[in-house]
């Protein structure tokens, strides 16, 4: 049954108009009814995380830990009222890259905006641990080329203070943060450690190198890493153009790796992969399973060149598991894609000499320039003169498939939508459309292109399939990553608001979402005490307004070290967010606790 709330957020008056109310009565304002608990959320509509339907409940909080849900007769301290609320489990988001943001920053956002309050990162075999001196540059290449992630923000930002893993974990432990975060050891680093420049050149690996670095996956998890990552595509680049130095490696290699994780019995595989021969591939993934004894995820994308692909890699998800091999596929909330503009990574202009003659000026004065007719014209011009073919590639060249993001933004735009489409219509190309739209806002407006998942005209129709399978989670937000091109920090607030409420067809229901987005997640990379509103539990919750619950549009900021630019997304709708039962953000602004901790390998589920 779909779950609809209306949130009741009361506000305070004058001055405070706005910011959200809770009662907090002292012990003597209750007089002799001493508080029992620290905090208790009220009269709220609990989606618990296991799938149940909304209950009206109330949730007694003490010290880390959830002590009761249902009537609570005892006062807290603190006491909120969640009347006309959902009152959900904090997000767990088992796939962001924040290795060098944990590192220098308290604050894990975007995704501790949307709701999230543990994000496990070191996905996709990029990271920064363990390292020898002379590798430092190697990995910022390979991190900033893989995940957009600006190089000069990482050579100032990054400490170096660790060369173990083990160091990594315990620099990461010694600053607050706004979140729980977990880490993951990653194959390109080891490679890097053990193999030198071999490894970058993607050389295969001895019996002694695969050894060497077995033994450094295991001592990583045993000092607390979740698991290891690798990655197996050719989007996957440095900086300076090569591949990742993992994407060759053999099956001996990974498959020896991994067994070195099963013999401490300790965490879990991750891999992105290009499945150009699934038979193979697949039946790599399914070795590393079964050698290891350990549970893999694998990111899980409809293709725009085989939009029925994703279909025979569930059903050989579904035979794996009916096998006895904990496979799962991580599955993105809504399409791929980019974002183009003129702050922007990339924009359909970058390849045109006369916006080259513009590009370094700041963004106000690129967005005048191109509003001038007579730069315009000779820009136009240029661009009549490309080879757009050349170019290649779906981002630059698709105008069919680029969208203004608007505000709202919209993430399944109608095909009618597009700039060639508009541009038609008027009259006019669509690069003298694509101009005039990148010139909107003072140059901070943005063109969207869909890559992923977006099966066309059909947009994102078998999305539900893939989110619904009892073999997938939500995944693949990268949050901290692709800072220049693209904002998915926000899939979480994406999977309640439009798979929950918006999407005209397709929806599914509320509790399944948190569950899957809560519960599951958390599963999957072994972390059982969180995810679940009942006794014994972590006490990271939310308070949302369910009906008020939406995403702002992305925007750039430039407060990363050495002035860097990211993008990132704020929402609206999140009442309370609170972490380990400390309240972090209110009606969407940081309170200034920073309660989150460094979760060292999996956890147990409560007892009793």
């Amino acid at each position: 049954m779909r779950t609809r709330a209306r949130a009741r957020v009361l506000t305070r008056q004058g001055a405070d108009a706005g910011r959200p109310v809770t009662s907090s009565m002292s012990d003597e304002a209750q007089g002799e009814h001493v508080a029992e608990h620290d905090l208790v959320i009220r009269g709220g509509s609990v989606v618990d995380g296991t799938g149940a339907p909304a209950r009206p409940a109330d949730v007694a909080v003490r010290g880390e830990r959830i002590v009761e849900v249902g009537r609570v007769a005892g006062a807290g301290h603190r006491e909120v009222d969640a009347g006309g609320a959902l009152v959900t489990p904090g997000f767990v988001d088992i796939h962001t890259h924040y290795d060098g943001q944990a590192t220098w920053a308290e604050r894990l956002d975007p995704s501790s905006w949307h709701g999230v309050t543990t994000v496990v990162m070191g996905n996709c075999g990029v990271g920064f641990a363990p390292v020898r001196d002379a590798d430092h540059d190697r990995l910022i290449e390979l991190m900033e080329g893989v995940e957009d992630i600006p190089g000069a923000a990482l050579h100032e930002g990054l400490a170096w203070t660790w060369r173990s893993f083990a160091e990594y974990l315990d620099a990461l432990a010694d600053r607050p943060h706004d979140v729980d975060f977990g880490a993951q050891v990653p194959h390109g680093a080891l490679r890097l450690h053990v193999m030198g420049e071999r490894g970058a050149r993607r050389e295969a690996a001895t019996p002694g190198d695969i050894e060497a670095m077995g033994h450094l996956a295991r001592e990583a998890v045993e000092a607390g890493a979740l698991g290891f990552t690798t990655s197996r595509t050719r989007n996957h680049r440095t900086s300076t153009g090569d591949y990742t130095p993992t994407l060759t490696a053999e099956a001996d290699e990974l498959v020896g790796i991994a067994t070195a994780l099963g013999a401490s019995g300790r965490g879990v595989l991750q891999v992105v992969s290009d499945m150009a021969d699934t038979d193979e591939e697949f039946g790599l993934l399914e070795r590393m399973v079964a050698e290891s004894g350990r549970p893999l995820s694998f990111s899980l994308v409809q293709s725009p060149v085989a939009p029925d692909s994703f279909r025979d890699l569930l059903a050989r998800t579904e035979r794996a598991n009916a096998a006895g091999l904990a496979i799962t596929g991580q599955v993105a909330t809504r399409a791929i894609g980019v974002l183009l503009g003129l702050q922007c990574t990339l924009n359909p202009f970058l390849a045109n000499d006369v916006y080259r003659e513009i590009a370094s000026r700041p963004v106000a004065e690129q967005a005048a320039m191109l509003r001038d007719d007579a730069f315009r014209t000779r820009l136009l011009d240029e661009e009549s003169r490309i080879d757009r073919q050349r170019l290649g590639g779906r981002v630059l060249t698709r105008f069919d498939l680029m969208f203004e993001l608007g505000d709202p933004p919209c993430y399944e735009p109608d095909p009618a939508s597009s700039v060639a489409a508009r541009a038609a219509s008027q009259g006019r190309t669509p690069e003298d459309l694509a101009c005039e739209l990148l010139a909107g806002d003072g140059g901070r407006s943005f063109l969207y292109v869909p890559l992923l998942n977006h099966s066309g005209h059909g947009g994102l129709d078998d999305l539900p399939a893939m989110l619904a399978h009892e073999h997938t989670v939500p995944g693949l937000s990268d949050g901290g990553a692709h800072v220049g091109t693209i904002c998915d920090g926000s899939f979480p607030t994406t999977l309640l608001t439009y798979w929950g409420r918006d999407r005209p067809e397709g929806r599914l229901d509320v509790p399944f979402l948190v569950q899957r987005h809560c519960r599951d997640t958390a599963r999957t990379v072994g972390l059982l005490d969180r995810g679940v509103l009942a006794p014994g539990y972590r006490a990271d919750v939310n308070v949302i307004d369910f009906e008020g619950l939406g995403l702002a549009p992305p925007e750039m900021r430039y407060d990363l070290p050495a002035g860097g630019k990211r993008l990132v997304q704020r929402a609206r709708g999140y009442v309370h967010t609170f972490v380990a039962g400390e309240e972090t953000y209110a009606g969407g602004e940081a309170t200034g606790a920073l309660p989150g901790r460094l979760v060292r390998g999996a956890q147990p589920a409560p007892t009793g």
